[in-house]
């Protein structure tokens, strides 16, 4: 129902982008837990793998560990697909011999691609070509254009409905989790929430508490201050 890239960026920031002809997909499939690992669940769903894959993660456990604890321990493993990327960057997948056509995963180094009632296999070749030419731009744009690539290769076969962005980078809350649960065209919205996010909310995420600075700042002139000044440095590029 869903091809997504689940991906660790240089910088230890964790990232998930997914999409679907699936209501609300953004519930369901992806999960991040910072400085550990991210994984995706699909085709027949399973959102304990999140809960116990995290925990796995967490642990200290490989991705390739992560999949085969769950995967081997689910009656309902031949129906699913887990792809999942570790703290060291190390990826893993699984495909059930069940799951509907097309589908099927990628696994590189730093990030895999996975999908299933896809247009074809080209859709996960171009969203991993893309993420890799587009290491030159920040995390969030390099998850949306590689998905936006995958949508030009095909897509969900059966059409668009839902898409979802979600990363974490040092705290235990995201940096950035956007979701759209139905849209005709749900990567451009998740594209344009991305934008409206860059007007206030990606400065001020920087201004709340967080383990380098418990209290974060509570200063409002010094917040706006910061919100100046992240746009004074976007502006120059």
């Amino acid at each position: 129902m869903t091809w997504s890239i689940v991906a660790r960026h240089t910088s230890g920031a964790f990232g998930v982008a997914v999409a679907s002809k699936f209501f609300a997909v953004g519930a369901l499939c992806p999960a991040v837990k910072n400085g550990k690992g991210a994984l995706s669940t699909q085709a027949l769903v399973n959102p304990l793998y999140a809960r116990d894959g995290l925990a796995a993660l967490e642990a200290g456990l490989a991705s390739s560990e992560v999949v085969k604890r769950l995967t081997g321990a689910d009656a309902g493993r031949e129906m699913r697909q887990l792809h999942v990327v570790d703290a060291a960057g190390r990826s893993a997948g699984h495909t059930g011999e069940s799951c509907i056509e097309w589908c099927g995963h990628i696994t590189r180094e730093g990030f895999s691609v996975a999908g299933n009632m896809l247009a074809g296999p080209r859709v996960i070749e171009e969203t991993a070509r893309a993420y890799e030419e587009g290491s030159s731009l920040p995390f969030a744009e390099r998850l949306m254009g590689a998905m936006e690539a995958g949508e030009a290769a095909g897509g969900d076969k059966r059409g668009k409905q839902g898409a979802a962005l979600l990363i974490h980078t040092t705290e235990d809350y995201p940096f950035l989790s956007l979701r759209v649960d139905d849209h005709a065209d749900p990567l451009a919205e998740l594209r344009r929430l991305y934008a409206v996010s860059l007007e206030r909310f990606q400065p001020f995420m920087g201004c709340l508490p967080s383990a380098a600075q418990p209290a974060g700042i509570t200063d409002r002139a010094v917040i706006e201050e910061r919100i100046a000044q992240f746009h004074a440095a976007r502006a120059k590029g």
